[in-house]
């Protein structure tokens, strides 16, 4: 459903908010490793998630990335979808077709609307206090064992 890109910053999101639960910034370095992802990459995505306004960075020596606490409830996962990958998991055809509609239908057409709705209904309700708590807790989990 989603590029790997978006995955990573999900992923990425949620661990940031975890630590800023605690009051601490974590360094890229650190958010790559912990999501598996090459640092590189890491990098370019949390860039765009700062310039997205999802998550905030301090350079220097007590640098690092962070996400005020008061936004970590306010903010959810379909704004870090939209920055990422836009909204075409919200508009595109369950097979990748260009031209899908209610007058042109693929054969998923109506079988993959009740599924994209639903995921916008739990992209649009599912905030990062929630999921943070989650991993915090050790009920959740950021990777595979």
């Amino acid at each position: 459903m989603f590029s790997k890109s978006c995955n990573y910053a999900i992923k990425a999101t949620i661990f940031i908010a975890k630590h800023s639960l605690e009051e601490k910034k974590v360094g890229f370095v650190d958010i790559a490793k912990e999501i598996d992802s090459p640092q590189a990459f890491t990098a370019k995505i949390l860039q765009i998630l700062v310039k997205a306004g999802i998550i905030e960075s301090v350079k220097g020596v007590n640098g690092g990335f962070y996400i005020p606490i008061k936004r970590i409830k306010k903010t959810f996962l379909v704004e870090i979808v939209d920055a990422i990958d836009g909204d075409a998991v919200f508009h595109g055809c369950g097979l990748g077709l260009s031209q899908c509609s209610e007058t042109h239908p693929c054969p998923v057409h109506d079988k993959f609307k009740s599924i994209r709705n639903e995921l916008a209904h739990m992209l649009e309700t599912t905030n990062l206090e929630e999921l943070a708590l989650g991993i915090k807790s050790g009920e959740t989990f950021l990777k595979s064992l």
